[in-house]
């Protein structure tokens, strides 16, 4: 088991774009993804692309059979492992809605989202992932994507009256359970 650390705003790694899995089934991707899920459980994340370990892939996990204290009234999110994925609108309807990011520490603002999407890509044995989804299980998918191509969500933030620390915004949340 192998926690890593997680790579914060301002470090230019994150703002790379990632390049694509060529190598799937082997020994060294499934530990990355284990240590990736080891090291987004720690922190109580909602999931974890590879670039903010400082991997720079096209590699993201998200999703939990258990409650995350960060987001305790959110739905659950099956856990999944997506490499190389594509990402397809399904309408023009967004929603906005509060994000956070282990990236982005003690921050949250409303970020606007595609509702509905189509996710495409493959899973560490190289087989198709093929989901329509929407609400929150879209709006983690498209997080997590975001950090593919080197985006971090303050920078999809069109309110800024809407951003701010979590401990203000949400003093509900504890320090211990928050990002």
């Amino acid at each position: 088991m192998t926690i890593h650390t997680i790579l914060k705003m301002g470090d230019p790694r994150l703002l790379r774009v990632a390049q694509p899995v060529t190598e799937f089934d082997t020994d060294a991707l499934h530990l990355l993804v284990r240590d990736m899920f080891d090291t987004m459980r720690s922190v109580n994340g909602a999931g974890l692309a590879a670039p903010q370990i400082g991997v720079d892939l096209q590699l993201v996990i998200f999703g939990s059979n258990d409650r995350n204290p960060r987001y305790p009234d959110r739905p659950l999110v099956p856990p999944t492992v997506l490499l190389n994925p594509v990402i397809t609108p399904l309408g023009d309807e967004e929603e906005e809605d509060w994000e956070g990011c282990l990236s982005v520490p003690g921050l949250r603002g409303k970020v606007p989202r595609w509702s509905r999407i189509r996710y495409t890509g493959f899973d560490p044995y190289g087989d198709p992932i093929d989901r329509t989804v929407e609400g929150f299980h879209a709006r983690v998918v498209q997080h997590e994507c975001d950090h593919l191509i080197g985006k971090l969500y303050p920078m999809r933030v069109r309110d800024f009256t809407q951003f701010g620390f979590t401990e203000v915004l949400f003093p509900e949340i504890s320090a211990t359970e928050d990002d």
